[in-house]
């Protein structure tokens, strides 16, 4: 049986903003600083490039209790003996990768209400609810929702979601109110010059009430 996935601090992997330190280090040092949950996203390299590098990830997060997710590659995530697999809207449909990999926390990205409800609980284990804001980090991504926009995927979604797409640490409050059960980043942790101390920012932000 798959265990929940609600986690509060996500993060989201770049190689490139993570640079000469790479992404095991940088992932080392967010996860002592409150990361509670890792996606390693790799568009670059050979598929024995990013098999290397998220079993080097995998390796890190051994015994933290961090559930580690691969984003699209079903099959790296299973070569892996990861935790789940984060999929898009284009990528391979849900209900075939849950198929083949039963197992596997299965996240899956939105941007519309309808998106949200046509979800299947038995499948899709959690949804990924963005961009909240214009991101670099993924220039292709859907028009930004803002707070109430993500609050009405949320409403509609019967799974847990959580945010990204250009959240930082001073927009952070804006999420309140909306539902997600947390937040992903991407440069706030990868492109800072001390992960930890980002990663322990963003989540005592979040935790204040």
């Amino acid at each position: 049986m798959r265990a929940p996935f609600r986690p509060t601090l996500y993060l989201v992997t770049d190689t490139v903003q993570c640079g000469d330190r790479g992404v095991p280090a940088v992932v080392r040092a967010a996860v002592a600083g409150g990361v509670d949950a890792v996606q390693v996203r790799a568009k670059e390299g050979s598929d024995r490039e990013r098999l290397a590098l998220v079993v080097a990830v995998r390796d890190v997060l051994r015994d933290t209790g961090v559930p580690l997710l691969v984003n699209d590659a079903v099959d790296v995530a299973l070569a892996a003996g990861v935790d789940g697999v984060h999929l898009g809207q284009s990528d391979l449909p849900a209900r075939e990768v849950r198929r083949i990999a039963p197992d596997l926390l299965l996240g899956l990205s939105v941007s519309t209400p309808e998106q949200a409800a046509a979800v299947d609980p038995a499948v899709v284990d959690h949804l990924g609810v963005g961009p909240v804001r214009d991101t670099a980090t993924k220039p292709d991504a859907a028009a930004a929702l803002g707070a109430d926009g993500v609050a009405a995927v949320v409403a509609a979604s019967p799974v847990p979601c959580v945010a990204i797409g250009g959240i930082h640490l001073d927009n952070l409050d804006s999420l309140r109110g909306t539902g997600i059960s947390g937040f992903c980043v991407v440069s706030e942790i990868c492109g800072a010059a001390d992960p930890e101390r980002a990663a322990r920012e963003l989540r005592a932000q979040w935790e204040r009430r």
